[in-house]
């Protein structure tokens, strides 16, 4: 079910793994609203597709409404739904992630994260749409990007301070209303994770809505369940 976290901040619960959406004015789906207005925030996994098409709808959007896909890394359940969407509009990830998205290069075998990766790859299409290459300190919408490397080597968070929300994909996820890092198994690099966590509860970036890949959001107190998370690590 498609649930409305605050004002135009869209939360797509797909069964284990979450997608958001993003109105930049903040109207609510009984609004009039802009199709260059729509931020769609990670995409689910293959089987999640028709889930995401229609919490789509029940949000009151189609794909066409969509102006921009914001992935927060490349992993079978956050890029798998690219391919059957409908979407006419590009695609924004961090590097190395978007070229791996883009089918420029294979995950490869390096780490742990990678062979998963590589296991996965073959179930994921690559998109027809452009894929573009950003970094921390890019705009993407009314997004400033941060980059958060750690779950993946591209992993980049998305914050938009005006509205009060971070967009934290997989670096965090949310487990019996706590808030812990990606585990050991999942990341590529734990250290590298743990520093970016730091990072960016240093930052004091003043959110309310956490935004994760794994979980229920939580809709207050975001900054300071980053930093307490940063302090027990």
């Amino acid at each position: 079910m498609a649930t409305e976290l605050d004002d135009g901040i869209w939360w797509f619960d797909l069964r284990g793994v979450n997608a958001y959406l993003l109105v930049a004015d903040g109207s609510s789906a009984d609004e009039t609203h802009r199709s260059d207005d729509v931020t769609v925030i990670d995409a689910g996994a293959p089987w999640t597709r028709r889930a995401l098409c229609r919490q789509l709808t029940e949000a009151g959007f189609d794909p066409r409404d969509v102006d921009r896909i914001a992935l927060t890394h490349y992993d079978l359940d956050h890029v798998g739904g690219l391919g059957a969407l409908g979407f006419d509009c590009p695609i924004y990830a961090g590097q190395p992630d978007a070229a791996i998205v883009r089918g420029d290069r294979s995950p490869g075998w390096s780490d742990r994260k990678a062979a998963f990766q590589s296991l996965a790859h073959p179930l994921t299409t690559v998109p027809d749409h452009p894929v573009e290459t950003i970094t921390e300190g890019d705009t993407v919408g009314t997004l400033d990007v941060y980059t958060t490397p750690g779950h993946t080597r591209g992993h980049v968070t998305y914050v938009d301070a005006s509205r009060s929300v971070a967009f934290i994909g997989d670096l965090v996820r949310e487990s019996g209303g706590r808030l812990e890092a990606s585990p050991w198994a999942l990341s590529y690099d734990t250290s590298a994770l743990a520093d970016s966590i730091r990072r960016l509860a240093e930052l004091d970036l003043d959110v309310d809505v956490l935004a994760m890949g794994h979980g229920t959001p939580f809709v207050e107190g975001a900054s300071e369940r980053l930093a307490d998370l940063a302090a027990r690590l």
